[in-house]
């Protein structure tokens, strides 16, 4: 009877080792393939505004946010709230002939893109909210409209 005993409670202990192991590699967020979200900066008519404006995240998932800027002016991707609520990989900026030529790690708090620039933001949102400070820092820019609002769930 002993040896049951002690041979059910070894097989539900291997069962829950087993189990966990699942659970922490079913969450490796270095396995994970990144969402891409690609956001434009202006356009070729220089119009002062993010293509699209409303951006929506979810908590504990891979983005790979790509900034375009296809107007005539550089631009800045500029929100401290995003910042706060999110864990950097890394930042790549790419060349024109599209392969990485930087890349930046650690904490983000505003991105510039050039004329014909791109950059590439990869991050995981660890913190839900309302962000509306999304903006161009740049003078005269934000006041022309070029603002969003950022939700991550």
């Amino acid at each position: 009877m002993k040896k049951i005993i002690i041979m059910i409670s070894a097989v539900a202990l291997l069962t829950c080792i087993l189990y966990s192991m699942k659970v922490y590699a079913a969450g490796d967020l270095t396995k994970q393939e990144p969402i891409q979200v690609n956001v434009q900066l202006g356009d070729e008519k220089n119009s002062l505004r993010f293509y699209p404006s409303i951006l929506e995240f979810e908590t504990g998932k891979l983005y790979k946010l790509v900034l375009k800027n296809r107007s005539r002016a550089k631009h800045y991707f500029s929100s401290d709230g995003l910042s706060r609520s999110v864990f950097t990989r890394k930042i790549q900026v790419l060349g024109k002939d599209g392969k990485t030529i930087a890349e930046v790690k650690g904490n983000i708090r505003e991105i510039e893109v050039y004329p014909g620039g791109v950059a590439e933001w990869w991050f995981v949102p660890v913190k839900a909210g309302r962000i509306s400070d999304l903006k161009c820092t740049i003078k005269g820019h934000t006041e022309a409209g070029m603002v969003g609002k950022i939700t991550i769930k």
